[in-house]
């Protein structure tokens, strides 16, 4: 399977009721509603030789549930056992491809109690970012709108992404008090030099170009194209990635970076962000900004004292470890990292920062340690330590898919 991912990679409404209806139909029409609900927060188009998944929670930038993450795996699972199907896509609905996961109902069900259902998320989001990442059929994404956090996970191990004029990009899981999960210690970590550290510790924000010119994205077309390359995609039968290549980069737009592209200061951030602990890089950004008094490094400077100090060491550990790992190892190991950083046993950051950045956005959170200083490194130890034996980790299909570097 390995050889044939590096292949790849070459590459409703109830009718009016004219009687009362018993408690009992009641009931079933109201789960039936509710199941139906559920069914479409992932939608399904049929296309000549593909299919494709299109995240439907337009009012929340289809941020991702477990309801989605179950059915996305089912969905993808059964399309690569189906023979008449050459490739797959996935797009988002409304003005975003995916914000990422849902915190605030992650947050909503921690205040409740509801532990397992937290855990239940991010084991099966994982899952189904395994299957993608291994996936033996060509996939394309089409990030269209904001693609964040976990929104990028669900893409980025695919075989294409095509980015737009309307792209929007960040990893901010910092700044609510959490990590980049959702494989990112796997992608953000082998992009050039240290810029994979650079966009994990700030959450920057990056255009489709940019995207495109770091290779986040591998193809670019404007947005307002995009129904018309819809519709010469749907009529392809095809399984081949270079044919999909080649007609992605045929019915895409040339674009190059702008003055201000974050490709013009690589080197720089080399210099700042690879320094050993976050202490450093933030000695460092200083002493440029100082000097050269650039918007990008005093703009960096900013979010990183306004993230929170034990993520920021927690994330940069997660990067550097992720450059010398598999995928698997990856979400292994950011499982760990989520479930250590929602059950409080060290900080009750992740609840602080999204409490006050997501759900009263008025409030400055108050980060526990308050400082770099006091984020002392058996926290950060803690982090990446394996589940206590009452907890089992986090098992992929390795057997039956392979992981690659």
């Amino acid at each position: 399977m390995q050889t044939l991912k590096a292949v790849l990679l070459a590459r409703r409404s109830i009718p009016a009721l004219r009687f009362l209806p018993s408690s009992r139909n009641l009931s079933i029409e109201t789960t039936a509603a509710r199941e139906d609900d559920l069914q479409n927060q992932v939608l399904v188009e049929g296309k000549a030789s593909a299919r494709a998944a299109i995240l439907n929670r337009p009012s929340v930038l289809n941020a991702l549930t477990t309801t989605m993450a179950l059915r996305l795996k089912k969905l993808y699972e059964s399309w690569e056992d189906n023979s008449d199907i050459g490739f797959v896509m996935m797009k988002g609905s409304g003005r975003a491809f995916c914000a990422g996961g849902d915190v605030v109902n992650l947050y909503r069900l921690l205040n409740e109690g509801k532990v397992e259902d937290c855990k239940d998320f991010f084991r099966n989001l994982y899952m189904f970012i395994y299957i993608l990442g291994t996936y033996l059929k060509p996939h394309v994404a089409i990030l269209d709108g904001i693609t964040m956090g976990g929104g990028a996970g669900v893409s980025v191990p695919g075989t294409f992404r095509i980015a737009t004029d309307r792209t929007i990009f960040a990893t901010p899981e910092t700044l609510i008090g959490f990590h980049p999960d959702a494989g990112a210690s796997f992608y953000l970590s082998h992009l050039t030099g240290h810029l994979g550290e650079y966009l994990a510790l700030t959450g920057e924000k990056l255009n489709g170009v940019d995207m495109l010119a770091v290779g986040l994205a591998t193809h670019f077309s404007m947005s307002a194209r995009l129904d018309w390359i819809d519709e010469r995609l749907a009529k392809l039968v095809t399984d081949d990635p270079s044919v999909i290549d080649s007609s992605l980069a045929q019915y895409g737009d040339v674009v190059y970076p702008d003055k201000k592209s974050i490709v013009h200061r690589l080197e720089m951030i080399d210099n700042c962000f690879g320094r050993e602990t976050v202490e450093e890089i933030i000695d460092a950004l200083e002493s440029e900004a100082a000097r050269s008094n650039q918007e990008w490094c005093i703009s960096a400077l900013k979010k990183l004292k306004e993230a929170s100090p034990l993520s920021l060491k927690v994330s940069l550990r997660s990067i550097r470890e992720g450059r010398y790992q598999t995928l698997d190892e990856c979400l292994i190991r950011e499982y760990r990292m989520s479930l250590h950083g929602i059950l409080k046993h060290v900080s009750n950051d992740f609840c602080e920062g999204v409490h006050a950045k997501l759900v009263d956005n008025t409030l400055t959170p108050k980060w526990d340690p308050p400082s770099l200083d006091r984020a002392s490194e058996d926290m950060v130890d803690y982090y990446f330590s394996p589940l206590d034996e009452f907890e089992p980790e986090l098992k992929l299909p390795t057997q039956l898919r392979e992981a690659f570097i």
